[in-house]
């Protein structure tokens, strides 16, 4: 799984994860009146990205910890990044579906005849080396940092068309995601501070002692709602907002970038600066457990009544995002297994299907789901893996989805949350319901045109195809993640 001797410094690969896309971003720009070039060096960028991530794996295996500290604002305050393996997990994945992702946009793009394309490549490598900065982060702060600069970087992409309409949606977007960290985040990592002295991410929590009950009571739904990127209810309306972009920032921002980065600080910030025995301990994270669960159904009754095919998915990704914010909220070694293992399987299933959904406006022009009666007959590679994707999605085998949701059914019975079971149980019943009607239009009925095969630019497939692919390995062989879950030591 490792990649040997790609780096002689582990300390300083994780710099280099920050800077490769910071640098290709302007020399992307340069090459913005010679297509072919630019998209290579998006492609290259992804592709050494990648390897230096995978890089990694090996120093953590052996029990490193490297870190590297940019700098000291205040005594015992640093910016510093730290390899630590759900952020190894996160940077993999970022880095691994970028290059995919970029496959896709160069169909998508020029199929499409988007203009400003390379405005869009460049704020796409700045996103990435935030998202970076987000999972290699060593701190609170460090992290704070870089989930900002995260929302500036994709703001440019979400109103990349810069219509009124996506002025107005990227205004949402923005306000939401700023409100909710000056607001609530920002106070939180405040208050952290000022009663432990430290905004360390360390193993069992840095909290132990310092806090009673109400004040971390407190402190936790800071967190969980000052993430908005997490789109737990109310603050969600972002989300929908968003998909006013074009489907390749849907696809990997919207659905793995920007709200992984949110699910992924929850998680970090209840194993690391909370610590799972004082969670248990005190009893203060039963509310979050129920708060996650009504995201999950109410997102997913708002879903079977969408239309739009972009809308619908969406609001299943925020229905999906609080699967993760339930693992965290069940504080314990299952939840969290299931939790980080579902940052992957969701991350491939619904990036999967944005794909699709791209890849039948650009071909086919429709964008509605009533309008797609007869399309698998024309598009059958798209909604092959559409209905895979599908399938990972509702949580059923031989897709990835299944282990995940299988782990976090385990932690719920673990501790006594029957309840989150039973939500957990309907939920996937509810995906049924917005997701296979989908597929049994597509293929079962005829098309709506007399149209013949008519699948989407040949890049765009191959993208789609990899990643309904990725849902099929993932169930198949999802042993090197939980390895590295492990080493989490929430067992």
């Amino acid at each position: 799984m490792a990649v040997r001797g790609w780096a002689v410094n582990p300390s300083v690969s994780l710099l280099v994860a920050i800077l490769l896309p910071l640098f290709a971003a302007p020399l992307i720009a340069l090459l913005g009146r010679r297509p072919n070039l630019r998209e290579a060096v998006t492609l290259t960028t992804g592709g050494l990205l990648f390897l230096n991530a995978l890089a990694l794996v090996g120093p953590l295996l052996d029990g490193q910890r490297p870190a590297l500290v940019l700098a000291e604002i205040l005594p015992g305050l640093s910016l510093v990044f730290e390899l630590e393996p759900l952020g190894l997990l996160f940077a993999l994945l970022a880095s691994g579906l970028w290059i995919i992702t970029s496959l896709y946009a160069i169909g998508y793009m020029r199929g499409h005849h988007e203009r400003n394309q390379t405005r869009f490549y460049v704020f796409f490598a700045l996103a990435i080396s935030a998202v970076q900065g987000v999972a290699l982060a060593g701190n609170l702060l460090t992290l704070f940092i870089f989930y900002e600069l995260l929302t500036f970087t994709t703001y440019p992409l979400v109103t990349h068309h810069r219509t009124p309409e996506a002025q107005r949606r990227g205004r949402i977007y923005l306000g939401m995601l700023l409100g909710t960290s000056f607001f609530f985040l920002l106070l939180a990592i405040v208050l952290t501070w000022q009663l432990t002295g430290t905004l360390d991410f360390r193993s069992g929590g840095i909290l132990t002692g310092k806090a009673d009950g109400l004040l971390l009571g407190v402190l936790l739904a800071l967190y969980a709602f000052g993430i908005g990127k997490a789109a737990l209810m109310p603050f969600h309306r972002w989300l929908p907002a968003a998909m006013v972009a074009p489907t390749p920032v849907s696809a990997l921002l919207h659905a793995v970038a920007v709200v992984k980065a949110g699910v992924f600080a929850i998680l970090k910030v209840v194993v690391y600066v909370f610590g799972l025995d004082l969670l248990n301990e005190t009893d203060i994270n039963t509310w979050l457990i129920y708060v996650a669960g009504g995201t999950m159904i109410i997102a997913s009754l708002v879903a079977l009544t969408q239309d739009n095919l972009k809308a619908r998915l969406a609001y299943s990704t925020i229905g999906q995002l609080s699967y993760i914010v339930m693992g965290a909220a069940l504080a314990n070694g299952w939840g969290v297994l299931g939790g980080g293992l579902h940052i992957v399987a969701h991350a491939l299933a619904k990036i999967t299907l944005f794909f699709c959904a791209g890849a039948i406006m650009v071909t086919l022009h429709k964008t509605e789901v009533s309008q797609m009666r007869g399309i698998g007959r024309q598009m059958p590679l798209t909604m092959g893996a559409f209905f895979i994707a599908s399938v990972s999605i509702i949580g059923l085998p031989p897709t990835g989805g299944a282990w995940s949701k299988w782990f976090l059914i385990l932690g719920g019975l673990e501790t006594g949350h029957y309840v989150a079971v039973g939500i957990l149980v309907l939920s996937s019943l509810l995906s049924i319901g917005y997701l296979i009607p989908i597929v049994i239009n597509a293929f079962f009925f005829p098309a709506q045109d007399n149209g013949g095969l008519k699948e989407a630019p040949t890049l765009s497939v191959i993208a789609l195809t990899l990643t309904a692919l990725g849902c099929l390995v993932l169930f198949l062989y999802p042993g090197p993640l939980l390895t590295l879950l492990r080493l989490m030591g929430v067992f």
